[in-house]
């Protein structure tokens, strides 16, 4: 009997030991074809049980990597590769250190990497290479041209609780959750940015392709309307979404998020101004960094009653957080002056922020200023903003004093909203006769032209009426003797 159980137990440990050799293989078939996620619990027991085994510290580092795992972690499993010579490790600790702005040393293991490609077949892991070598390169220049702010305050919060972080006076408008402000089946990942009077709003939404895109609209009554496509052209940008509007109380400035093919991360933030002359907007300018980062940044808000800026970023962050940093806004670009690469980076990733105050600076009263909640005013209904004298402007129906002439300012406002949407439909048409052929360029010609003439009738119309409503009003003012 003893010898029974004997062989009893020695053939499990077999099975066991083969079960195991089994799954360790799985794991490795999973990691050489980017199931780095699968493979990654495998070579975590794994690792602990044989924590001194190069190759396991290899798989174990570059799955941590890949599925935004401890960082640290990953590049202490990876040393441990390097120093046994294990090739892949060395392009995996050049791409640790790229995203941690350590240049010098990404550098050093890039070299170490292609200097062990001389095996033939390794064509791909050399194009690869170059590719991550263009992002170091792009990051040495970011890092380069750090703009010279200073960061106050941060707080990490859930990104669906990050506007809590936005403390805006109410002359800087409002911001609200796109889910909050719209009704729809989808969550749209979007912000929606109202103006201080309530009469305009900006927000992005997916268009046919899904790819979020900017659009504004206007208030007309109680509800928004003329809803209106930003850029066409995703403001010049060669890439994906176009997310985060904020706009200046000058109407004219607007930051934004956006993705694009120089973008390193995802949300890049970028700056353009509205062209009055030709109704588009300017080239945009990317930010430099600390702003920018190789993660996700997105809605720049500047307050300029406050003073006061904040940003959003997901960089070192866990899934689902975001840092939202404070800081003082530069009147005027300006960089940071420093020979030294290692200060520079630092300043780029904000690893400190007292580091951005300089010698023996506070900003407790900014700070103060920054976290004051705003007094919340009660809103003065406003539907339009139509003045008559110097001493009465309207802003919704009820303000006229009598039937004649309210009936005539909504004549003006439902010609307006006749003329928006004229206006789009042109706007459509002219797209159009570009790409058409030449029987239909001559039918597009036509009612394009006819459009036109349209437009401009209407603005005769509304200009004649809002003057006719206006002494209308007036006389009616005067006989009430107000």
């Amino acid at each position: 009997m003893k010898k029974y159980i004997c062989s009893a137990i020695i053939l499990f440990l077999l099975c066991l030991t083969h079960a195991n050799a089994q799954t360790l293989n799985e794991a490795k078939e999973l990691y050489l074809a980017g199931e780095y996620e699968k493979a990654l619990p495998v070579f975590k027991t794994e690792y602990e049980k044989k924590p001194t085994d190069a190759s396991l510290n290899q798989w174990y580092g570059v799955c941590l990597y890949e599925t935004g795992g401890d960082i640290n972690k990953a590049e202490e499993y990876l040393l441990v590769a390097s120093k046994k010579k294990i090739r892949d490790s060395f392009f995996y600790l050049g791409r640790i250190y790229t995203w941690q702005y350590r240049i010098e040393e990404a550098e050093q293991m890039f070299a170490t990497y292609r200097s062990m490609l001389k095996k033939k077949g390794d064509e791909a892991a050399s194009e690869k290479l170059e590719e991550k070598e263009k992002d170091l390169a792009r990051i040495r220049r970011m890092v380069n041209n750090t703009e010279d702010i200073q960061i106050i305050d941060s707080v990490v919060v859930p990104k669906e609780e990050f506007l809590d972080a936005y403390l805006l006076t109410p002359s800087s408008g409002s911001l609200d959750y796109f889910n909050k402000v719209f009704q729809a089946n989808i969550k749209v990942e979007s912000v929606v940015y109202s103006n201080e009077k309530g009469t305009k709003i900006y927000f992005a939404q997916p268009d046919t392709s899904k790819h979020y895109r900017l659009y504004s609209m206007e208030k007309l009554l109680d509800n928004y309307g003329n809803e209106k496509i930003l850029s066409r052209t995703n403001f010049g940008l060669d890439g994906g979404n176009t997310n985060y509007p904020f706009i200046l109380t000058d109407g004219i400035t607007i930051y934004f998020s956006a993705e694009d093919k120089e973008s390193l991360g995802g949300y890049d933030l970028f700056v353009s101004r509205y062209n009055m002359n030709n109704d588009t907007y300017l080239t945009p300018e990317r930010l430099n960094m600390p702003f920018n980062s190789p993660y996700n940044d997105y809605l720049m808000v500047i307050d300029e009653e406050k003073g006061i800026g904040w940003f959003a970023s997901d960089r070192f962050q866990e899934e689902g957080d975001v840092c939202v940093y404070t800081f003082i806004p530069n009147p005027t670009t300006k960089m940071v002056d420093s020979e030294d690469s290692r200060y520079l980076a630092s300043r780029a990733m904000i690893s400190s922020i007292k580091d951005t105050w300089g010698e023996g600076k506070s900003y407790s009263d900014e700070l103060a200023l920054a976290r004051k909640v705003p007094e919340v005013k009660q809103r003065v209904k406003r539907d339009f903003e139509f003045v008559i004298n110097d001493n009465h402007t309207y802003y919704t129906l009820s303000d006229f004093s009598n039937d004649a002439t309210r009936d005539m300012y909504f004549s003006v406002i439902q010609k307006h909203s006749e003329m928006n949407e004229l206006a789009k439909t042109v706007d459509n048409q002219r797209m159009e006769y570009h790409a058409a052929n030449a029987d239909d360029k001559r039918v597009l010609f036509n009612s394009i032209f006819i459009n036109e003439r349209r437009l401009e009738q209407l603005q005769q119309e509304i200009a004649a009426l809002e003057l006719q409503t206006r002494n209308e009003e007036i006389k009616a003012l005067k006989e009430a003797k107000f």
